[in-house]
């Protein structure tokens, strides 16, 4: 009797192709307006006949930005309980983020926060001197803090004095727009990444900030790609399963999907993704920037493997007929991979003894066909070899055939 085997080779379908370049950014300027001024910490009345209020009186007449900066030190360290303590801070913030210090910048905006958990500006003059620097790790801290501020501005309660609301308006403008600048930052580094769990890390962040944020439509084929260059397949199937749902235009990810789910013995998932593969690749013109001949390659590698995909899964559930007129279809398209062609021929060969097998009856064209599928087979070292073998032996003792 001819005999199946247990063995399904995985498929060579692997999605190994290059990001066909990032999308237009519409923020990749982002010009926000510039900082209200806040008035967040108030100077307010100086005593100058006091050590603490004659210096503060010097500061505010001293022309020589050093100097100036010197002297806020100077009273940072003497009088941190003064009542001026926060304006200082921010008065040296502001010159140490103007000045590219990013050690002295991120203390001080540490402190602004700690007093005050909505001091955006201080958050975003941070943010911009750690971009300035090109830190990846703070980056993404001083990203998701600016961010924390920033809508902790916005949500702030408008003022009762009318003196108070235009500028209470302009403030919370100014913080919607510094946190939708936040998201592009995140945005931007899962793009320019070169260490790819640093790309997730980016990605995740962007997410957990904002779910719908507008960049996250932008960045899916990259993440796709990310995963399968870590050879992180459940990821990888995850981003293009929720993709497909809504589009399924994408052959990498329908080649990847129907992949998956073949090798997982999820026949009807692969099934569905295989017929759309070959679908969308029979009519898909070639992309901007592929060659004619580059395309035509890729076309038809995706198209042989979506079919031999549908056909051995036919022949794993014993539809003959399918499995026939399928792998038929699909050997013009996989005629240089051996391994896809053995496994073809041994589920044609099965396929076609099946139907043909009958002891009152036999249709001997298909008897015929199994024979010369099973000889194809064993031609080729493969994990049907020994089986396809021992099949001819089979069909030539059963019906006494060459």
């Amino acid at each position: 009797m001819i005999r199946s085997t247990d063995v399904n080779p995985r498929t060579m379908a692997r999605a190994f192709v290059l990001l066909r370049g990032a999308p237009a950014i519409a923020l990749c300027a982002f010009l926000l307006a510039s900082p209200v001024p806040a008035q967040r910490h108030a100077l307010g009345e100086i005593n100058a006949e006091t050590p603490e209020g004659k210096l503060l009186q010097e500061i505010g007449q001293e022309p020589d930005a050093a100097k100036r900066l010197a002297m806020l030190n100077d009273f940072a360290a003497k009088y941190p309980m003064h009542g001026a303590f926060l304006w200082v801070v921010s008065e040296m913030h502001t010159a140490y983020a103007k000045a590219n210090d990013i050690a002295k910048s991120q203390e001080l905006a540490e402190k602004l926060l700690a007093a005050g958990p909505d001091d955006v500006e201080a958050a975003h003059a941070t943010l911009k001197v750690v971009e300035a620097h090109k830190n990846v790790d703070l980056l993404k801290k001083w990203a998701i803090l600016t961010s924390e501020a920033a809508r902790k501005a916005v949500a702030s309660k408008k003022p009762e004095d009318e003196d108070e609301v235009e500028h209470w308006k302009k403030r919370v403008d100014f913080a919607k727009q510094v946190d939708t600048y936040t998201e592009y930052v995140l945005y931007a580094q899962v793009l320019q990444q070169p260490d790819l769990n640093k790309r997730i890390e980016f990605l995740q962040a962007l997410t957990e900030r904002n779910p719908q944020s507008q960049y996250l439509p932008q960045l899916d084929n990259h993440l796709f790609l990310t995963y399968v260059q870590l050879q992180n397949a459940p990821k990888a199937l995850e981003v293009a399963d929720r993709v497909l749902a809504k589009d399924a235009t994408n052959e990498d990810m329908l080649l990847m999907a129907a992949d998956q789910y073949f090798n997982q013995k999820n026949y009807d998932k692969s099934n569905d993704y295989s017929a759309k593969l070959v679908t969308l690749m029979q009519s898909k013109p070639a992309p901007q920037g592929m060659t004619a001949d580059a395309w035509e390659q890729k076309k038809n590698r995706c198209i042989g493997l979506g079919l031999w995909m549908q056909g051995v899964a036919a022949g794993s559930q014993n539809r003959h007929a399918q499995t026939d007129k399928i792998l038929r279809e699909a050997l013009p398209y996989i005629k240089d991979n051996e391994q896809l062609l053995a496994a073809a021929y041994f589920h044609l060969g099965l396929a076609n003894f099946r139907m043909g097998d009958n002891k009152k009856e036999p249709n001997t064209a298909r008897i015929l066909d199994a024979l010369r599928f099973n000889q194809q087979c064993a031609a080729i070292k493969s994990p049907f070899q020994a089986t396809a073998q021992r099949n001819i032996a089979a069909i030539r003792a059963q019906y006494r055939v060459k």
